[in-house]
């Protein structure tokens, strides 16, 4: 049975795969630590045998092939993942949403789960290319305001991360819940 509820409030649905590149995840519990351990791992291993780590875009193709496999064996992993990160070699961020069915998608910005349905809107009327790192976390602070009008379940902590050229920073959750009462 599935159904809209919360198991556990404090957990991180992130794997740091380099110094640049994230993944969160949502799906079947199993599926998900089972299939990041395993892309966690090899994306590890990769960066040790080659000596430079993997890109954002190599990342995101090597994950969605390894799903894509798992989908074509009786193995098939339930997990819907967002990969992101900053391109050292561009200069430039990158987000991909990767679904179960191994679908890839390059896009500017991503929800994933029950509250997708009240994040994209938000997400839609304030995204601008160019945003900096304060507009970006007010833009959270909108769709998580908007999440606690709307959605049955309120949830009390966040992980929240930042990645930029000089790598991954996590922000403080209790800094971001006064964030949200000012609004």
């Amino acid at each position: 049975m599935n159904s809209i509820m919360t198991i556990k409030h404090d957990a991180d649905k992130t794997y740091n795969l380099t110094k640049n590149v994230v993944m969160s995840t949502s799906g079947e519990p199993g599926d998900v630590t089972n299939f990041c351990e395993y892309i966690l791992g090899n994306v590890k291993l990769y960066g040790i045998r080659n000596y430079h780590d993997l890109t954002v875009d190599a990342c995101a193709k090597y994950t969605r092939r390894e799903l894509a496999m798992s989908l074509r064996s009786r193995d098939a992993y339930q997990v819907n993942l967002l990969v992101g990160g900053f391109n050292a070699n561009t200069q430039k961020p990158a987000l991909y949403c990767i679904d179960y069915l191994a679908s890839i998608a390059n896009i500017p910005f991503a929800a994933h789960g029950y509250c997708s349905y009240f994040s994209y809107s938000v997400l839609d009327r304030i995204y601008h290319p160019n945003m900096t790192v304060e507009e970006a976390l007010n833009a959270l602070a909108a769709c998580i305001s908007e999440l606690n009008t709307r959605f049955i379940i309120k949830h009390t902590s966040y992980t929240i991360k930042i990645i930029d050229a000089s790598g991954i920073s996590d922000v403080s959750s209790d800094d971001f819940l006064k964030r949200l009462t000012v609004q």
